[in-house]
């Protein structure tokens, strides 16, 4: 009886187990790829034109990666800022990427064309200006989940405001996070640091 009756049980156990797994197969590797980057040189993003931008195009490169909106209390110190770092260490393996959102009180409610404008005419930057993301929530961009799964904020992993930052070295490793009342010359240091190192 013993043996009949742990034959019927394994079995059991067999089909149920081939039931479930075929009706919620694995996602495909692919699939897995996609949502879990091994480095920040695997994800593309968007310009402000709308053209795909695989970050590997700054390996080698120390990145200050930088939710930004138009209309915010910390938008001209920043971008002043930012300008200055950029002009310093652009000839030497520094790049800012900035990315517009309209997450936060709506300050960044523009077109691409419109966000370019105010950034590049208003403000003066030369750095790269993407296609405005989101950077919390479940139609957050794959940068902004990855970067935000690498480095967590202090009162958690979500962005808390425009102008967060974060920087990244020249392997595409995210060292550090930022909060947005944190200046960017606040972070000369750091970044120089980082562009010196070999």
């Amino acid at each position: 009886m013993q043996p009949s009756f742990s034959w019927s049980v394994f079995f059991l156990g067999l089909a149920l187990f081939f039931f479930f797994f075929l009706r919620n197969p694995p996602p495909p590797p692919d699939k897995m790829a996609e949502e879990t980057p091994k480095s920040i040189y695997d994800i593309t993003v968007k310009d402000i034109n709308a053209n795909d931008v695989n970050l590997s195009t700054y390996n080698g490169k120390v990145l200050l990666i930088v939710n930004v909106a138009s209309k915010c209390g910390f938008t001209h110190s920043n971008y002043k800022e930012m300008n200055i770092l950029y002009e310093k260490y652009k000839d030497r393996g520094f790049e800012i990427l900035a990315f517009p959102c309209n997450q936060f009180g709506g300050q960044e409610p523009g077109s691409n064309e419109e966000i370019q404008e105010v950034a590049c005419t208003m403000f003066k930057a030369e750095f790269p200006i993407f296609d405005k993301v989101e950077v919390n929530g479940k139609h957050a961009a794959p940068l902004y989940k990855y970067l935000k799964s690498q480095k967590g904020g202090f009162l958690g992993d979500s962005i808390k405001w425009n102008f967060t930052k974060f920087l990244v070295d020249k392997n595409g490793r995210v060292v550090e996070r930022y909060a947005p009342t944190t200046s960017p010359l606040k972070i000369e240091k750091d970044i120089q640091k980082l562009v010196e190192s070999s």
